[in-house]
C-alpha cells in the first residue's frame, strides 16, 4: 500500500511528511507530482501538504484546486477514500470542494508560527481514533491564511455531523468556533491548519502527531482485510 503525497510548485512540507511516513511510520510514501493525473497503483491514501501552491496568489489553493491531478484526487475522495489536507492541503481541498468553508487571512493580518494546544474534538474518525475525545494535543501552526470561517447554517451542519475534529484553545487566528480542522460529511477527507507532520519526534519538542498517523494507517489497514 502507499501513501501519496501531492507536490505542488511552492509545497515545501512534502519531505517532512515523507520522512515522518517512512522513517517514523514505517510505511510507503511516494510523490506524486501536480501534473499527472492519475494515482499509483496501490494508493491507500492521499496526503496535500503544507507551502505555497503557486505562491498563494489570489487566494491559498485558488489555483492548485484546478492542477490535473485534483481530479483523480477527487474521485479518490468521492470513492470513500482517506485524503489529508495540512496548512496549504486544507486550502487547497476547502477550494476544490472537498470541504466546506474557507480559509482567510489570519484576524492580526500576521503571519503566525508557534506551538498551539488543541482539542481532540471528534476522536472516532479514521485520522483521529488513536486519541481520546476531550484530550488536548500539541501541534505547531505555520500559516498567513489560516483562519477558517464558514456561516451559521454550516456551522450547525459541522456540529450536528461532527465534523469538527480538532478545535483551538487559544483561537491565534479568529476562526470560526475555534476550529482547527474538519472532516466531510462521510468523514473520509480531513482538513486542518496544525501540522502534525512537525510534532511527529520527541526531539522536534513533541510527538503527538504520531497518532494522527498511527489512526489513519490503521484505518487503512482494517479496511484492507
Amino acid at each position: 500500500m502507499k501513501y501519496a503525497i501531492i507536490r505542488f510548485p511552492g509545497s515545501n512540507c512534502d519531505w517532512d511528511l515523507f520522512y515522518v511516513l517512512r522513517d517514523v511510520m514505517a510505511v510507503t510514501p511516494e510523490f506524486v507530482d501536480y501534473r499527472e493525473t492519475t494515482l499509483p497503483d496501490e494508493t491507500a491514501a492521499v496526503l496535500v501538504p503544507g507551502g505555497f501552491s503557486y505562491g498563494d496568489y489570489l487566494r491559498s489553493g485558488a489555483i492548485a484546486r484546478f492542477s490535473p491531478i485534483m481530479a483523480a484526487v477527487k474521485a479518490f475522495a468521492d470513492a470513500g477514500h482517506p485524503v489529508i489536507g495540512i496548512c496549504n492541503g486544507f486550502q487547497i481541498l476547502t477550494e476544490a470542494g472537498l470541504l466546506p468553508g474557507a480559509l482567510r487571512k489570519n484576524s492580526s493580518l500576521d503571519f503566525i508560527c508557534k506551538p498551539q494546544p488543541l482539542t481532540v474534538t471528534n476522536a472516532t474518525t479514521l485520522f483521529t481514533h488513536e486519541f481520546d475525545a476531550g484530550e488536548t494535543v500539541m501541534f505547531p501552526i505555520a500559516h498567513g491564511e489560516g483562519n477558517y470561517y464558514c456561516d451559521d447554517a454550516t456551522l450547525a451542519q459541522l456540529k450536528q455531523n461532527h465534523q469538527i475534529a480538532f478545535t483551538y484553545q487559544n483561537n491565534p487566528n479568529g476562526s470560526t468556533a475555534d476550529i482547527a480542522g474538519v472532516t466531510n460529511e462521510r468523514g473520509n477527507v480531513l482538513g486542518m491548519m496544525p501540522h502534525p507532520e512537525r510534532a511527529s519526534e520527541a526531539i522536534l519538542g513533541g510527538d503527538d502527531g504520531q497518532r494522527l498517523f498511527a489512526s489513519l494507517i490503521a484505518s487503512v489497514t482494517a479496511a484492507a482485510q
